[in-house]
């Protein structure tokens, strides 16, 4: 086995080594390069000897890891990009369902593949969703990650940085209500990849940031009439790795989640099940992880008959 974490958070991909040396694993049987992906993937993908490819990045990397793995018929499992919906039904407690859609889009900094960053809510409400999400975006303090109240630190980047800074840009172009926060760095934070929470209202779902994983603490609200047409935008998209729903009846949750064309879908709570099958549909990728089937995507049938 060979480990080759992404060269922007390499340290826990190290303490996973130690651990694995600490427990007498044999030399060898797992290893761990560092390095520009670029480089080194050229080596492993060209190797024969090299059968299973996992892969977790942007759905333009996996794509391009897929076509090379057919010259040597590696088997490949991708877990790619995201750009989830989290549908707020009628009958929800928003006091419980807007906290909770906010802490699922502005996640590990906004970080996060199967972050919910397109937020639906029945447009009869939109005044009071707009009220909570001001209110309780505020509880998003921005800063240095290891003091206790801040909950947004800093980006992984200059690069992505400056590329989130073009898509706020595009919201507000595209004649988006900006709610929240905004282009620039927040008061106070001049100096590291600090952005600003943000959150646009009135979003279609044909504009680039209802469209496009941006990969960062960029919210955007779409409003729907009915519970069909919740579910027709939710699946309007080049992506299916995860969705939400919130609902006051679970029976009804459960009739909107069997309808959405995404891998996992949340009910009523951000919980992870380290044991239930993760991956995602459409461009969001190929195979799963976790659990039994996790595993099996390891394993090849071979057949003798005698």
């Amino acid at each position: 086995m060979i480990l080759k974490p992404s060269e922007f958070g390499a340290w826990q991909a190290q303490i996973i080594m130690e651990c694995i040396a600490a427990a007498g694993l044999p030399a060898g049987v797992v290893n761990m390069v560092n390095g520009d992906g670029a480089v080194i993937t050229k080596p492993i993908m060209k190797n024969d000897q090299v059968t299973k490819i996992s892969f977790t990045g942007s759905t333009v990397i996996g794509k391009l890891l897929a076509r090379q793995a057919v010259d040597t018929m590696k088997r490949v499992t991708l877990e790619l990009g995201g750009k989830s919906a989290n549908i707020i039904l009628d009958d929800a407690d928003l006091n419980q369902a807007i906290p909770m859609a906010l802490q699922a889009a502005f996640m590990n900094n906004g970080q996060a593949c199967i972050a919910g960053t397109r937020l639906l809510v029945p447009e009869a409400k939109i005044d009071e969703v707009k009220r909570l999400l001001t209110r309780e975006a505020a509880q998003f303090v921005v800063g240095d990650p290891s003091v206790a109240d801040v909950k947004i630190g800093p980006l992984a980047s200059h690069k992505q940085y400056e590329r989130i800074q073009q898509y706020i840009q595009s919201g507000i172009n595209e004649g988006a209500e900006l709610l929240v926060g905004g282009v620039g760095k927040p008061e106070g934070l001049e100096k590291g990849f600090y952005v600003k929470p943000t959150i646009f209202i009135g979003v279609r779902n044909d504009m680039r940031i209802a469209r496009e994983e941006i990969f960062g603490p960029v919210l955007s609200v779409l409003s729907y009439r009915t519970e069909d047409e919740a579910i027709k935008i939710a699946n309007d998209s080049e992506y299916g790795l995860m969705a939400y729903v919130s609902s006051g009846e679970e029976e009804r949750a459960q009739n909107v989640a069997d309808q959405l064309k995404a891998g996992r879908v949340l009910i009523n709570t951000l919980k992870h099940d380290p044991m239930a099958p993760f991956g995602g549909f459409k461009s969001s990728g190929i195979g799963r992880e976790n659990g039994i089937t996790g595993l099996e995507e390891y394993l090849e049938p071979k057949t003798i008959i005698k």
